[in-house]
C-alpha cells in the first residue's frame, strides 16, 4: 500500500495572508510542516499543494515535491484529490492520501503515522484523529470541533458545541460525569474514497456548522477515528506565532 502526505498552502488567507512563508525561527512554516512530515515512516511522498507561485518557488528551492493546483478550490480536500489524479494520470500508484494541516509547524510525525496506520483495515476509507478533552475551556470554546464517537471508533458527529449535553448536570461539571473528545484535523483517505466526496455537494449539517467533514457523513461515509496524546496547534492568526517562541529547531 503506497500513502502519500499532502499539505495544502494557500497564500491567501482572510486572517493571516501569507501565513505558509512566514518566518518561524528562521525557516518558513511550510519548510517545518515539510519536514516533519518528511521524518514520518509511513509516507512514500511528501507533496505540497498550493496555488501560489511564491509558495511552489519556495518549496522547489528547499528541495520538496510542489504542485501547482487550482485557485478555485473550496477546500484542503479538493486541493489533495486534484493532486491524486495527476499523480495517477502520470502513472504513480497511489493508494491512500494523508491530508496534512499546512499550518502546524510542529506537527508530530507519530499523529501521521498513527492515522495512517488505520489502513491496515481493509474497511476503512477515512480516518481521522481525535484526543480527550481535559479543560472545560476547550469543552465550552466554539473553535475547538468537539466529536461523539461510537464505540466502533466510528465518528457519529462533529460540533462546536459541547456534545452531548449533560442534561442533570451544570455546565462548569460536565467533563466529570463524561468523556468528551475534540477533533485533531489531519484527515486520510483512500484515493477513491477521496475522489467520491469531493463530488458531494455541501449539506445542511456543514452549512449549520461549517465544519466539512459532515458533507461526509451526512452523505452515509463512515470516519474512523484514532486516538492520540499529542496536542496539536495550528496558526490562524499572527497572534498564534507567539505559543512558538520557546520551540526549537
Amino acid at each position: 500500500m503506497k500513502t502519500l502526505g499532502i499539505i495544502p498552502a494557500r497564500y491567501a488567507s482572510s486572517r493571516f495572508p501569507g501565513k505558509p512563508m512566514v518566518d518561524i525561527h528562521g525557516k518558513t512554516m511550510i519548510q517545518r510542516v515539510f519536514e516533519q512530515a518528511k521524518k514520518t515512516k509511513s509516507l512514500a511522498e511528501v507533496y505540497v499543494a498550493t496555488d501560489d507561485e511564491r509558495i511552489f518557488n519556495h518549496v522547489k528551492d528547499i528541495g520538496g515535491n510542489v504542485i501547482m493546483t487550482s485557485t478555485m478550490h473550496h477546500t484542503g480536500t479538493e486541493r489533495c484529490n486534484e493532486v491524486v489524479k495527476n499523480l495517477i494520470q502520470e502513472n504513480m500508484k497511489v493508494d491512500v492520501a494523508i491530508n496534512i494541516q499546512g499550518d502546524e509547524p510542529y506537527i508530530r510525525p507519530e499523529q501521521i503515522d498513527l492515522v495512517a496506520s488505520a489502513f491496515q483495515n481493509p474497511m476503512v476509507n477515512i480516518a481521522t484523529l481525535i484526543k480527550k478533552i481535559h479543560h472545560q475551556e476547550e469543552l465550552f470554546n466554539p473553535n475547538t470541533i468537539k466529536v461523539v464517537v461510537n464505540r466502533l471508533h466510528k465518528a457519529i458527529y462533529f460540533s462546536r458545541q459541547a456534545i452531548p449535553f449533560m442534561r442533570d448536570n451544570i455546565h462548569e461539571t460536565w467533563i466529570n460525569f463524561h468523556t468528551y473528545y475534540k477533533h485533531i484535523g489531519i484527515y486520510a483517505y483512500r484515493t477513491e474514497t477521496l475522489h467520491y466526496i469531493t463530488a458531494l455537494q455541501p449539506g445542511m449539517l456543514e452549512a449549520a456548522e461549517s465544519l466539512e467533514q459532515l458533507r461526509w457523513i451526512e452523505n452515509g461515509y463512515e470516519i474512523h477515528v484514532l486516538e492520540t496524546e499529542f496536542e496539536s496547534h495550528s496558526v490562524d492568526v499572527p497572534e498564534d506565532l507567539l505559543r512558538f517562541a520557546s520551540e526549537k529547531n
